[in-house]
């Protein structure tokens, strides 16, 4: 009989250095809000697959759309007011 040897050590060898940085975790925090808005939005649509959308569905299709580009709007700006200097946009 054989042994099934373990190679979590082999996996895991390099992960200290693998994990996210300050800077990294800050720019997933930044665009959590555009995240989650198309989460919603994917929920919307994927609600949908199997039946024929309803004016209700629709509708929430719509206004996750909405809220996804309001979402990355606010985003671009924010960026865009960051990177030029004296934080005009």
């Amino acid at each position: 009989m054989e042994h099934i040897v373990t190679v979590q050590d082999a996996v895991t060898a390099f992960g200290d250095f693998m994990e996210p940085t300050d800077a990294e975790l800050d720019a997933i925090e930044q665009e959590m809000p555009a995240i989650l808005a198309a989460v919603d939005l994917l929920d919307a649509q994927i609600v949908t697959l199997d039946r024929v959308p309803s004016e209700l569905d629709a509708q929430r299709i719509r206004r996750a759309r909405r809220r996804l580009l309001a979402a990355r709007r606010e985003l671009v700006n924010r960026t865009a007011a960051a990177s030029l200097p004296g934080g005009a946009a």
